[in-house]
C-alpha cells in the first residue's frame, strides 16, 4: 500500500491519481472499456465523478467512444485489454482513423518485471500492434512517465487532422509515485497563407461555373453555415465527396447536387462542364475500385482546402491550401466576392413513392424522413441502402448525421450509443443494415443498461446486399456467402434488454416508427424490405 502521508510530504501522487487528475482538467469524465486483469489496478478507488461505460466487446467499445468524441468535440478515452483486446478493436480503430476521430486508447501490459520472459497476456511490440491506424503510439520507458505520455497522446489526438492515439501501460505502473502533471493549452488552428487564400479567392471569383466537393471536416469544424454562404456567394453546385462520415451542407438546398460515386469515370461525368472544382475538407478524390479514362475532366481547374497534409500530398491534381477548414471558409468569406453568383441548379426534387407490399428500402427512407424531427440525429451503417437514404432521407441540420468513413462494418450501432451519451436530450436514430448490425449487436446491451432512448432501425433484406450488387462490377453472376436469412432481430433485442418490433406491411410502417421514436427506452424496429 502507498503511504498517503509520504505522498503529501513529497508532492507525489500515484500514476493512477495523476492520470485521473489530468483527465479531469482535460474535460474527460468517461472511460469506455472492457476490462481485463492487466487493467484492473487502474480502477482501484475509481473516482465517483467518473463513469465507466462498459461494452461487451472491444470493437464495440471503440465505436461507442468514437460516437461520443464526435458528439462532444473532445477526445474519447478508451481502456482495452492487452494484445487480444487491441486486436478485437482494430476494425473500429481503423474506422476512427478514417473518421478523423480523436481517441486516447490505453491498453494493459503485463508487469515490467515479467516482460523479458514473455508471460501470459504479454503484448509483444505493443506499440506496433495498432499501427498504422493511430497517429502516435507509446509504451513509456518508466512508470513515472505514464501521465505525460497520456497527455501527449491527448494533444496529438486533438491536433487536426484528428485521430486515435495509443498508450500501452504495464499493470504494475499505476501504484508507482510520480509528479502530477497539469493540462496545458495547445492551439489547434492552422491558418492558410494569405497569398494562397488570395489566389484561391481570385480563382473562385473568376469562375463562371464553379463546383464544390465537400468532406466531413466542415461539420467537425463548425463550418456548416459558412459553407452554405460560400456556395451561395459563388452560385457553386455542391457535391458530397465519396464515402465520408459527416454532412456539411443542407441537402434540401437549391445548390445541392448530390453524392459523388467513388469511381473516376462517374466523378468525371458529374464534374464535366465546370471550369473550377474546389474540394473542401476532402481528398481529390476517393475511389473504391479501378476505373477508366481521365481522372480530371479537361479544362477543370482543381483547388483543395484541407487541414490534412497527407490529403494534400496525395492529391492527383491541382493547388492545395493547407488550413483549418472552418477558418479557411471564414477567410474566403472575408475577401471580396464575385460581381454576381453563377446561375446553377442542383438536383431535382424527388417524386413521392406509393405504398406497396413488399415495400422497398426507398419507401422506408421516405417514411423515416416524414416522421422524424429535422434535428434528430441519424447514425447510419446500412451500405446497400445508402443510395436510397441519400435520395429520400435528406440531412437538414449540422451535427445530425454520422456514418463510417472507412468501409468497415460494426461502427454504426455502438457509435449511436456514444452519440446519445454525448448529446443528451437529442433523439438518436441508428439506421443499420441487417448484416452490418451483427458485427456489433452487443451494443444494444449497453444502450439498455444506460437507458438511452435510441431508435434502432434494422433494414432487413436478408443478405449482404451491398456486396451482392457490387459483385456485378467484377462480372460475377452471383456472389457467394451473402445470404443472411434466419436472424430474429426482435428476439435478439429483447434478449439484450431492448424493446423490439417487426414491420412487414407498408401501412404499418409510419405508425411503428413514430412510436419507436417517441419511446423512452431503447427500441429496435426490424423493417423487412423487398429485395432488388
Amino acid at each position: 500500500m502507498v503511504d498517503s502521508a509520504k505522498i503529501g510530504d513529497k508532492g507525489l501522487v500515484t500514476v493512477r491519481e495523476a492520470t485521473f487528475r489530468l483527465l479531469r482538467e482535460l474535460g474527460i469524465d468517461k472511460v469506455f472499456g472492457n476490462p481485463g486483469s492487466t487493467e484492473l489496478p487502474m480502477f482501484r478507488d475509481f473516482p465517483p465523478e467518473f463513469s465507466y461505460v462498459l461494452g461487451l466487446q472491444e470493437s464495440v467499445v471503440i465505436g461507442m467512444a468514437d460516437g461520443y468524441a464526435q458528439a462532444t468535440h473532445n477526445a474519447g478515452f478508451v481502456n482495452l485489454h492487452s494484445a487480444a483486446g487491441v486486436g478485437h478493436a482494430m476494425g473500429n480503430i481503423f474506422t476512427a482513423f478514417r473518421n478523423r476521430t480523436p481517441l486516447v486508447i490505453t491498453a494493459g501490459q503485463q508487469s515490467r518485471s515479467l516482460l523479458q520472459m514473455e508471460p501470459f497476456l504479454f503484448s509483444s511490440q505493443a506499440t506496433e500492434l495498432p499501427k498504422p491506424y493511430v497517429k502516435w503510439s507509446c509504451e513509456p520507458a518508466r512508470a513515472e512517465d505514464v501521465p505525460a505520455a497520456i497527455a501527449r497522446a491527448y494533444y496529438i489526438a486533438m491536433t487536426p487532422p484528428y485521430g486515435p492515439t495509443f498508450v500501452s501501460v504495464p499493470v504494475d505502473d499505476w501504484d508507482v509515485l510520480t509528479q502530477p502533471i497539469a493540462a496545458r493549452e495547445v492551439s489547434r488552428t492552422v491558418r492558410g497563407p494569405e497569398a494562397a487564400l488570395d489566389q484561391l479567392s481570385s480563382a473562385l471569383n473568376a469562375s463562371r461555373k464553379p463546383v464544390f466537393v465537400i468532406g466531413g471536416a466542415i461539420d467537425r469544424e463548425g463550418g456548416w453555415d459558412d459553407m452554405r454562404r460560400l456556395a451561395e456567394r459563388h452560385g457553386a453546385l455542391v457535391w458530397v465527396s465519396p464515402l465520408i462520415g459527416r454532412c456539411g451542407f443542407p441537402e434540401d438546398h437549391p445548390l445541392f447536387a448530390g453524392f459523388l460515386p467513388a469511381f473516376r469515370e462517374e466523378i468525371c461525368k458529374r464534374l464535366e462542364g465546370h471550369d473550377l472544382c474546389l474540394t473542401i475538407g476532402a481528398p481529390v478524390f476517393t475511389y473504391h475500385a479501378e476505373g477508366h479514362g481521365e481522372y480530371i475532366p479537361v479544362g477543370l481547374a482543381v483547388y483543395q482546402l484541407t487541414e490534412d497534409p497527407d490529403w494534400a500530398a496525395c492529391a492527383i491534381a491541382g493547388t492545395t491550401v493547407l488550413s483549418n477548414v472552418g477558418e479557411g471558409l471564414k477567410d474566403l468569406l472575408a475577401r471580396p466576392g464575385p460581381a454576381a453568383p453563377a446561375a446553377q441548379k442542383g438536383r431535382d426534387p424527388v417524386p413521392r413513392l406509393p405504398a406497396t407490399d413488399p415495400f422497398p428500402d426507398t419507401f422506408l427512407m421516405q417514411t423515416l424522413a416524414d416522421v422524424r424531427a429535422p434535428d434528430s440525429i441519424i447514425v447510419e451503417e446500412a451500405p446497400s441502402s445508402r443510395g436510397p437514404m441519400q435520395t429520400y432521407l435528406p440531412i437538414l441540420q449540422s451535427e445530425t448525421f454520422y456514418t463510417c468513413a472507412s468501409g468497415g462494418l460494426g461502427h454504426g450501432l455502438p457509435a449511436s450509443v456514444g452519440v446519445a451519451l454525448g448529446k443528451p436530450g437529442k433523439k438518436v436514430i441508428a439506421l443499420l443494415g441487417d448484416g452490418s448490425s451483427m458485427y456489433s449487436i452487443q451494443g444494444l446491451w449497453t444502450a439498455a443498461q444506460l437507458g438511452l432512448p435510441i431508435t434502432f432501425v434494422i433494414v432487413n433484406n436478408r443478405r449482404y446486399d451491398a456486396l451482392h450488387h457490387f459483385a456485378k462490377r467484377f462480372g460475377l453472376k452471383e456472389a457467394v456467402g451473402t445470404e443472411l436469412g434466419g436472424i430474429d432481430f426482435v428476439g435478439v433485442a429483447k434478449g439484450l434488454g431492448c424493446d423490439g418490433v417487426r414491420v412487414e406491411k407498408a401501412a404499418d410502417l409510419a405508425g411503428v416508427l413514430k412510436s419507436a421514436i417517441a419511446a423512452t427506452r431503447p427500441t429496435l424496429v426490424e423493417v423487412v424490405v423487398g429485395r432488388s
